[in-house]
């Protein structure tokens, strides 16, 4: 095919020879044709290698040595080799930046074609550069072909010559700026497909994620509202400037306390003083949820990753992306789980369960635990590492018996959120009531608190409010030896009170305002057993 463009023809030339020279121009232009109709609907994945095996046809075709196509994406950018080929012995043009020729890409970039059948003979004086690379690796013969689309250089596609000249006649450059053209065209439809998918994809996703946190604050909206967070205790004083301090980093928060200290009241302020207010919190119970599905609560799942799994669901890392995450009682999480927990820290990535898709998100952490972590570290129950990772900024929270100055300050912001909420004007708590609830240790802390108040609100027939504490009982002492020891009594106790009656209407759960799920996993990691000769009344 090289001689058909080459040589020239006489008027002597043999019949024989204008037959062939005929039927390699029909070969091209059958070529041309079928390129052209190549990349009419040529998916975007598939753009870059049928470009790529589109000029190894063509440098066969037309006796070059190799052929380069470059993308051209704005002025002042880089030009950036997509794809080349070459033929054997020769040197290949590698992908990614071009060559540092100033003179020749500039010309390209400007839309000017380049003509050099002859080098260095026909290189102007100002390209020094560029007959130092062709004399280095051997070129004799260039032809540079701006491409344009929609009035923009696009991009350029290059042909070269090494160790021999070569012609280059005007109709064999028009031939190959036609093609040329048509890669360009491709290419940029390609480019806006992807663009347009990767927009559909992040708005389909935007939209899950908004459906997601609306069912999830549908869900929550029944969230009893939290006291202010004013206090009389130094102590507890000196946990909210501590909390005021990194509530606005974003640095991991461990809360330590007793069950019912008002962990998630504090993880709801240390949200609110932080950079992502504007976006809701999202909370999991960890222990609340059986563990064959609290990995999917926590990372999601595909379709079809389990039997019942009838859709894709967004897990509550992927729903608290640019919020925060707080996981109460991360004590109770399953090990296998804390491994991937770990990795999610560290990276923030993470897969769907029955999914292959790596997802990455930024969530600030906030966890909570009534649990002895370095203890469950030492028994093999919890890992190290993200106990470390966990433990960034600890928050021992104090016991409602050890900031006992707020007990009149709550108990009187629970009356007015009930006496709203009922109906019931109250205008002030009895004096013998106020000393019992000063006396009382409160085992259940503020939890516990709340609950008396709201059966005396109930109980209400005047404005004086009278609190009875002969359910919760005034003579309990608090265990010395730890938080477990306080509260596996306080829960024996309320077994005792209820004749281990957990589930119902007046049972341990309801009384301990917890779930009985939550309450029969408490019991079994404290080790409590009903006795043999303790009627059954669970019920």
């Amino acid at each position: 095919m090289a001689r058909a463009w080459c040589e020239a023809k006489t008027v002597s030339s043999g019949q024989d020879e204008l037959a062939a020279a005929f039927a390699e121009r029909l070969a091209f232009e059958q070529l041309l044709g079928n390129l052209s109709a190549l990349f009419a609907d040529l998916p975007a994945e598939r753009v870059v290698d049928e470009i790529g095996r589109a000029l190894a046809q063509l440098i066969e075709h037309l006796g070059f040595h190799r052929a380069s196509f470059a993308e051209i994406r704005g002025q002042g950018e880089p030009i950036e080799v997509i794809c080349s080929a070459v033929r054997a012995g020769c040197q290949a043009m590698p992908t990614g930046p071009a060559p540092d020729l100033p003179w020749y890409l500039g010309e390209l970039a400007a839309g000017r074609l380049v003509v050099l059948p002859r080098i260095p003979e026909d290189l102007p004086p100002q390209a020094r550069v560029e007959a130092e690379y062709c004399q280095r690796v051997g070129l004799r013969s260039n032809l540079g072909i701006p491409l344009r689309v929609g009035g923009r250089v696009a991009a350029a596609i290059t042909f070269a010559a090494f160790h021999h000249t070569r012609p280059l006649p005007g109709e064999l450059v028009t031939r190959l700026k036609i093609v040329g053209e048509v890669f360009a065209q491709t290419l940029v439809r390609s480019r806006r497909d992807r663009e347009l998918t990767a927009a559909l994809t992040e708005i389909r996703q935007l939209k899950e994620r908004l459906e997601a946190e609306n069912a999830y604050l549908r869900h929550s909206c029944h969230k009893r509202s939290a006291p202010a967070l004013t206090s009389r205790s130094p102590r507890f004083n000196q946990i909210l400037g501590e909390i005021a301090q990194v509530a606005p980093t974003r640095s991991t928060v461990l809360l330590l306390g007793e069950t019912g200290t008002g962990k998630e009241v504090l993880a709801d302020a240390i949200h609110d003083l932080s950079d992502c207010r504007h976006r809701a919190m999202i909370k999991v119970n960890c222990a609340a949820l059986p563990a064959s599905l609290i990995e999917a609560e926590l990372f999601g799942r595909e379709k079809g990753a389990y039997t019942g799994a009838l859709a894709r669901q967004m897990g509550r890392f992927e729903l608290a992306d640019g919020s925060t995450l707080f996981l109460d009682e991360i004590g109770e999480l399953p090990l296998d789980l804390q491994t991937k927990l770990l990795r999610v820290l560290q990276d923030g990535s993470f897969e769907r369960v029955g999914g292959t898709h790596t997802i990455r998100v930024k969530v600030r952490l906030i966890s909570a635990t009534n649990r002895d972590l370095e203890r469950a570290v030492e028994a093999g129950s919890f890992r190290k590492d993200l106990y470390y990772r966990l433990n960034v900024f600890p928050v021992a929270v104090p016991a409602l018996r050890e900031r006992s100055e707020d007990i009149p300050l709550l108990a009187w912001e629970f009356v007015k959120e009930l006496s709203e909420a009922m109906g019931k004007p109250i205008e002030r708590i009895a004096e013998d009531s106020m000393a019992a609830l000063l006396a009382y240790s409160w085992p259940g802390n503020v939890r516990e608190l709340r609950n008396v108040i709201e059966r005396a609100m109930i109980l209400a027939r005047g404005p004086i409010l009278k609190v009875s504490l002969a359910v919760a009982s005034a003579a309990v002492k608090v265990p010395a030896d730890g938080l477990e020891a306080t509260e596996r009594a306080h829960i024996l106790r309320v077994l005792e009170q209820t004749h281990w009656r957990i589930r119902g209407a007046g049972g341990a759960a309801e009384r301990l305002a917890i779930k009985p799920t939550t309450l029969e996993s408490r019991m079994k990691r404290l080790g409590i057993k009903r006795a043999h000769s303790e009627p059954s009344s669970s019920g």
